[in-house]
């Protein structure tokens, strides 16, 4: 009698997670109704157009709440922990950074000017981990040889660095505590190509050696296929479609993933790229129906109605067209 083993756990189940902010014209829902699951070791890539709600998914799982915050609800548990109970001092103490980390967008931005990089890097391990300042230091000069920094780097101000030595400081400093998660918002916009292969490398490196899960937030098409497992492609505060990486880039299911992928130039195209017409919707004042009805070439009149997510093949898709014969 052969005994099947059980399913791996997610290390982080996401359900209906919400996160609204309100403005002077109206609630925007930025992050509205997302679900998914991400594996131990896995690399989950976020794409999707600017304003459709990427980076605001990174800060609702890591409660980075802004105070115009007007809706904040859903499910998030994490390495089987439910995290929405936990008070805001019990999560700091207990996941952010600790757990759960986050490499922010421009670098420079996120580095203090006038303080050397290693006090920088170590001050999670001194503030989360009450660890002293030698034993910080310490583990901060192994995580740069880990991101591919030199020691000499230490003693130096973010000014003094390139664009490409910052980037590798922030993914330091959000591996230092050896989170088993790291989101990572758009860790190479601001790089040239041969920096942001480099960044990619380190993280490919880094995933395969250091059993790290990341969530990478992008909306660049060519750069997630390097390290991605699954995709999830977002559009107007919501996940469209979520699959494979094999499966997204070669066939992709929703509608809006076709268009995007057509669009992408390719090395032995004979045929221009496509474009996507039209614009997405205003979060202040979203469809009833669909939310890519009015710029889907397939739209049909059950596009009125908001379509659920279906299940297709170890996929996940939001529309209409992959409803079971006899859905309601």
């Amino acid at each position: 009698m052969s005994i099947v083993p059980a399913a791996t756990p997610p290390l982080l189940q996401v359900s209906d997670l919400s996160l609204h902010y309100q403005t002077r014209q109206g609630e925007a829902r930025a992050v509205d109704g997302v679900s998914f699951a991400l594996q131990p070791n896995e690399a989950m890539v976020v794409l999707g157009e600017s304003g459709c709600g990427k980076s605001s998914l990174a800060r609702a799982l890591l409660r980075l709440l802004p105070r115009n915050v007007a809706h904040y609800s859903g499910a998030v548990h994490f390495e089987g922990r439910d995290l929405m109970p936990l008070g805001e001092e019990d999560f700091r103490a207990t996941v952010r950074w600790q757990r759960m980390s986050m490499v922010m967008q421009a670098a420079m931005n996120a580095l203090n000017p006038v303080v050397r990089v290693r006090e920088q890097v170590a001050e999670p391990l001194r503030i989360h981990s009450k660890w002293s300042r030698e034993k910080a230091l310490a583990r901060v000069g192994e995580t740069f040889g880990l991101v591919g920094l030199a020691p000499d780097v230490l003693d130096r101000y973010p000014f003094e660095l390139s664009g490409g030595m910052r980037q590798r400081v922030v993914l330091a400093m959000a591996l230092v505590t050896a989170p088993p998660l790291v989101i990572l918002d758009e860790p190479t916009s601001a790089l040239d190509v041969l920096t942001q292969a480099a960044i990619m490398n380190v993280l490919k490196r880094i995933k395969r050696e250091q059993d790290i899960s990341f969530i990478l937030i992008t909306h660049d098409v060519a750069t997630s296929s390097e390290i991605a497992d699954r995709v999830a492609l977002m559009y107007a505060g919501q996940i469209v479609e979520c699959s494979p990486a094999r499966d997204f880039f070669h066939a992709p299911r929703h509608p809006y993933a076709q268009l995007l992928m057509a669009s992408v130039p390719r090395l032995r195209q004979p045929e221009a790229p496509g474009a996507i017409p039209g614009t997405p919707p205003s979060l202040l004042a979203l469809p009833a129906g669909c939310r890519f009805a009015d710029r889907c070439p397939q739209r049909f009149a059950r596009c009125d109605q908001p379509p659920p997510t279906f299940h297709v093949d170890g996929s996940t898709v939001r529309c209409w067209r992959f409803a079971p014969e006899g859905a309601p």
